[in-house]
């Protein structure tokens, strides 16, 4: 949980949160996400999602194409000494990030956002949230 802005380098590379990083261990999964992301998964974490995406009926076209678009660029990536990742190429491009990005925990992943994007999405979002949560009946 949390949220955290960091700056992409002319590398390609960014500095996850010490907060996250005591989660993950020397490397992790960085695939495209949901509404714009990129989302981080530890190993485990992905393993369990890629399970689940295994499950899905192959005879699907929509399947196919979901699990062709989650998987094709999703790659492993080391967390250097510095705490940082190196994202591709293809997955900052799918995430639009140039340099001001928003490191955002989601229960079991971290999801990485353009800034300006993020500011957008929670500000629509949360104009609803009294909504939303009725819609999915949540209780505690």
């Amino acid at each position: 949980m949390g949220e955290y802005k960091h700056n992409l380098d002319a590398k390609g590379r960014i500095t996850l949160p010490s907060k996250f990083r005591e989660k993950f261990d020397d490397t992790v999964i960085v695939a495209r996400g949901f509404d714009g992301c990129l989302s981080v998964y530890t190993p485990q974490e992905w393993e369990k999602f890629y399970t689940k995406l295994q499950q899905m009926p192959i005879t699907k076209k929509q399947t196919r194409a979901f699990v062709r678009m989650i998987t094709s660029k999703a790659t492993e990536c080391e967390i250097d000494k510095m705490g940082r990742i190196n994202i591709p190429p293809g997955l900052r491009e799918q995430a639009h990030l140039e340099k001001n990005c928003s490191i955002v925990g989601s229960l079991n992943h971290v999801e990485i956002w353009d800034t300006n994007m993020w500011e957008d999405y929670y500000n629509q979002e949360n104009e609803q949230f009294e909504e939303i949560a009725e819609e999915m009946d949540f209780t505690i």
